[in-house]
């Protein structure tokens, strides 16, 4: 199950559309981190105000440094050491969609504690976009079941429930991390 899951999702992004997918944290919204036609669909269905305000996740700590130009060391020890899901924006993104990153520059990334994620990074070779699977301003819905039709109807790919595992069902934690090592916890 799990390996057709993963294989349908990357025929789907490799192709510039959009999934619905399960997280470690709540289900999201994705597509191909390097794709900015792909992004912008994800703007277009969600009616986001505020662009460049999505996450992209990654396999692994190592592939940060593939994203961001100068990954501050600590940051290194967050990723390691963090016991529930993180959120780091850093500074100095590269690699990704321009209309991913913000005027400043950051990037905000995740190394996914989920099989499914992983896989479908690994499978992609690309980071993947996240972002809740809402319209803006709209409540995160925790359960696949609370996700609006117009969500589910409006991606090319809904991926089945059956590879969700545990997710915590609550947003990650989110750092600003600048290169100098000063932070500010944003949630």
């Amino acid at each position: 199950m799990m390996h057709e899951e993963v294989n349908k999702a990357v025929e789907v992004l490799k192709r510039g559309g959009i999934i619905l997918y399960p997280t470690d944290t709540v289900w999201g919204i994705g597509c191909d981190a390097t794709n900015a036609e792909a992004v912008e669909k994800i703007y277009a269905l969600k009616g986001s105000v505020n662009k460049k305000g999505m996450i992209v996740l990654l396999d692994e700590p190592t592939s940060v440094g593939r994203y961001i130009r100068r990954v501050p060391e600590v940051a290194w020890d967050l990723l390691e050491l963090s016991d529930k899901p993180l959120t780091l924006i850093l500074d100095g993104a590269v690699g990704v969609a321009p209309n991913l990153i913000p005027e400043e520059g950051s990037l905000a990334v995740r190394v996914a504690d989920h099989e499914f994620c992983r896989s479908v990074v690994r499978r992609l070779r690309r980071p993947l976009v996240s972002t809740s699977a809402n319209f803006s301003g709209e409540p995160t819905p925790t359960t696949f079941g609370e996700i609006a039709e117009g969500i589910k109807s409006g991606v090319d790919h809904v991926v089945s429930p059956a590879v969700e595992g545990k997710p915590t069902r609550t947003a990650s934690s989110i750092m600003i991390l600048h290169e100098d090592g000063t932070f500010k916890i944003i949630r």
